[in-house]
């Protein structure tokens, strides 16, 4: 079994910063893509910032500038340091991961759980 476990959520003043942790743990060959999503209620979860275990970086034109992803290959984590945070950035974040448990089996797509951040105007 694989997991993906999320941590750093909370709430914030507008302006301020967090910053989100996400470990994958249990049977993994090799860890490819990592990134993070989000999700407010009605709408559709959409991209935050993606990274490549070669580390090429993708983010969402919104957080451009204001976020910076990393991640940590031989610990298999990743992380989203949020600065200048706006109200509109409320929503549940979720990390994702493309796992290969086995060297015989196919890439599989795994989510976290959600961590809740809220930004107070």
């Amino acid at each position: 079994q694989v997991q993906l476990v999320e941590s750093g959520g909370g709430l914030v003043q507008a302006g301020g910063s967090l910053r989100l942790s996400c470990a994958a743990s249990g049977s993994i060959f090799r860890v490819n893509a990592m990134g993070w999503y989000r999700q407010t209620p009605g709408k559709q979860r959409e991209l935050v910032a993606t990274i490549t275990s070669g580390e090429s970086i993708n983010y969402a034109d919104s957080v451009k500038g204001r976020f910076t992803i990393s991640r940590d290959n031989a610990k298999n984590t990743v992380e989203l340091q949020m600065t200048s945070l706006r109200p509109e950035d409320t929503a549940v974040y979720y990390c994702n991961a493309a796992i290969q448990r086995r060297a015989y089996l196919t890439i599989q797509n795994y989510w976290g759980q959600g961590t809740q951040v809220t930004v107070s105007s």
